[in-house]
């Protein structure tokens, strides 16, 4: 009878290894702070030592909505708003930030031990029992 995998593998071992592996990446991102400092008065872009705000990038968008409104075929209307809006999405993206939260380091090790020891006895499921490595 075939294993995990179509190998020799455990199955227990495939099923045990899943378990840690969900239950050591789920604390590991249950304990990650995203802050994001993104704001209209903060400086998104710098073009030629000028500081674009995320308040600036709005102004081509609305001109851009602007055109559209009077003219639904014109070109520079959906360029202007199509772009200020890739620019907003990048400028929102560029200023997130990721933090590890404060915790011991007991529940750091148990957390890595799981995430990083599952991913070992999951793989090790799919692996031929006779093989040497």
């Amino acid at each position: 009878m075939r294993g995990a995998g179509g190998t020799e593998g455990g199955i227990g071992r495939f099923f045990m290894g899943l378990i840690m592996m969900i239950a050591g990446g789920y604390l590991f991102l249950q304990n990650i702070q995203v802050s994001i400092g993104f704001g209209l008065g903060y400086h998104v872009f710098d073009f030629w030592g000028i500081g674009i705000t995320s308040g600036y990038v709005l102004i081509p968008f609305l001109f851009g909505v602007g055109i559209i409104f009077y003219n639904s075929s014109s070109i520079l209307g959906w360029i202007l708003a199509i772009g200020s809006l890739v620019m907003l999405a990048v400028g929102v993206i560029t200023q997130t930030r990721f933090h590890l939260r404060n915790m011991t380091a007991f529940e750091l090790i148990t957390i890595l031990i799981l995430l990083l020891g599952g991913v070992g006895l999951f793989l090790s499921s799919l692996r031929d029992s006779r093989s040497i490595l």
